[in-house]
């Protein structure tokens, strides 16, 4: 009796190396990726609400994030995981670019989460399309903006207003903090992606201040770029605020091996996250993105008026229910348009003879 047993017309070997195949094209796949940065950055969010909560120091939290980044990547450099790839003066100088905006980008994140409740700060944060698509227009090669691409973007607009109508638990610095942080959500996706694929407007904006070639530099590679970097800035940050000495008396009276252990995984999911949000942003672009940052706001809200004891409105929860449904909305005619413009260049392509 032969070793390899038949089934179905195939080999068990044959068998086991098509569902290799096939588990390798899953976790390659767009949807896999898409469903990672979905998770990590829905439990990123409420955990950085509960860890600020307690330890009330966004920019020491923020440089406890780059540090996570630094080690990590750098122990997968040494584990030879990644190999890092070499780059112009010019180039590392805009990498440096980057990581003040990556740092920037979190630190106000975390301090305007002090400010306003996740739901609000998750609300407006799903307005994120409206300044992607401002951004991709300045940056990337997309000239013009559809009707329907703009039409979708009322009910956002609209649904942000009625959510932040009333007593919504913020204040005006949080509004604008958040505001803020939206834009350079987006200003940072738009970068991450232009670094990673080179897709640079035809019209060359801004071609000073960008790379002359593609870098497609592996996630990893990114992050330990950058996270130094970012993370000395953090603590120049926290040292001309003070909030080093008060984080000095913090431990001193208050940390304990369990806030201590709560601190280390946090900063564990964050580098986690910049994994996946790198490598996803590179497979997917960042409009795609936005769908899976809005699909991951209607959980975030749920589980925060349930975690915090939240209460809100009927108006303030249409307004939710609008900016989300505005969402979906714009991802399926961006979806749609991209199919379009998909069948167009095969159409028009030079065909291919094939044996």
């Amino acid at each position: 009796m032969s070793t390899l047993t038949s089934y179905s017309g195939l080999t068990l070997q044959q068998l086991f190396s098509f569902n290799s195949r096939k588990c390798r094209r899953f976790f390659n796949s767009e949807p896999f990726w898409l469903l990672l940065y979905f998770l990590f950055n829905l439990s990123l969010t409420l955990y950085n609400k509960l860890v600020l909560v307690r330890f009330p120091f966004p920019y020491t939290l923020t440089a406890l994030h780059t540090f996570s980044g630094t080690l990590g990547s750098y122990l997968a450099m040494e584990f030879n995981y990644f190999t890092p790839s070499n780059l112009s003066k010019r180039e590392t100088f805009l990498l440096s670019l980057f990581s003040l905006l990556y740092t920037i980008n979190i630190a106000i994140s975390n301090l305007s989460l002090q400010l306003v409740t996740v739901p609000f700060h998750q609300v407006v944060r799903a307005s994120t399309p409206i300044f992607i698509i401002i951004l991709s227009y300045l940056f990337l090669s997309r000239t013009t903006i559809s009707v329907p691409k703009l039409v979708a973007l009322l009910p956002v607009i609209a649904g942000v207003a009625l959510a932040t109508y009333g007593d919504y638990y913020f204040s005006m610095p949080g509004l604008l903090l958040t505001l803020l942080g939206t834009l350079l959500a987006a200003l940072k996706t738009i970068a991450t992606h232009l670094l990673q694929t080179g897709q640079y407007t035809s019209s060359q904006r801004f071609a000073r201040i960008l790379p002359t070639r593609a870098l497609k530099l592996h996630p990893l590679d990114l992050l330990l770029r950058m996270s130094p970097l970012a993370f000395i800035q953090c603590v120049i940050y926290a040292h001309l605020s003070g909030e080093l000495d008060r984080v000095h008396a913090y431990s001193v009276n208050n940390m304990n091996s369990r806030r201590a252990a709560s601190l280390a995984i946090n900063a564990a999911i964050a580098f986690a996250l910049n994994v996946v949000s790198f490598t996803a942003n590179s497979k997917v672009g960042p409009l795609s993105m936005t769908v899976a940052a809005n699909v991951k706001q209607v959980l975030t809200i749920l589980l925060a008026v349930s975690i915090f004891n939240l209460t809100i409105t009927p108006t303030n929860a249409l307004g939710i229910a609008l900016t989300l449904f505005g969402g979906a909305w714009y991802a399926v005619v961006e979806y749609y348009e991209k199919r379009r413009q998909s069948r167009l260049r095969s159409l028009t392509s030079p065909s291919v003879a094939k044996d």
